[in-house]
């Protein structure tokens, strides 16, 4: 496993992204990771907190347009950090604290696709406002929380 690890690391790729002065390398994916992050973790807090009972006027039926967008929050994401994995394969393929994350953000699109489907069904007119749905977002923002919070921690590892 550490060969694999350490080829995507030493490849010219990882190379580049790791060791380059330019601001295409490493700090343009991080800014994309970033926003990626903004994008797919805004949109999804935005739906959790309305279940929740913050901004009960804002109808749910509109809020429903912002799946699009969370998805390409999830996929420069997914994108942007494969790039920043294969610049640091070694290290990040062997810690916890990066199986956490990954299991977190799995567990956390599971969520997103269950809110979806409570919320929105599949086909209704109505959006519905369950407690399964207001117990699904509150686990959302608490996961979502945790994975960004791995994430972070991953530097300090």
């Amino acid at each position: 496993m550490m060969e694999v690890l350490a080829s995507l690391e030493n490849s010219g790729f990882g190379v580049w992204l790791r060791e380059s002065p330019s601001i295409w390398a490493y700090p343009a994916v991080l800014t994309l990771h970033t926003i990626g992050l903004g994008v797919l973790v805004g949109g999804n807090a935005v739906l959790d907190l309305r279940l929740l009972g913050w901004g009960r006027a804002i109808p749910l039926a509109p809020l429903e347009k912002l799946f699009p967008l969370m998805w390409i929050g999830f996929w420069v994401n997914a994108i942007s950090g494969v790039a920043l994995f294969v610049g640091d394969a070694t290290t990040k393929g062997t810690t916890w604290v990066f199986m956490t994350k990954l299991a977190l953000i799995v567990v956390g699109v599971v969520l997103l696709l269950a809110m979806r489907r409570t919320v929105y069904g599949r086909g209704e007119k109505t959006p519905m406002e369950t407690p399964a749905s207001r117990a699904l977002a509150a686990a959302s923002l608490a996961l979502w929380f945790l994975a960004i919070v791995t994430g972070r921690y991953m530097a300090y590892v």
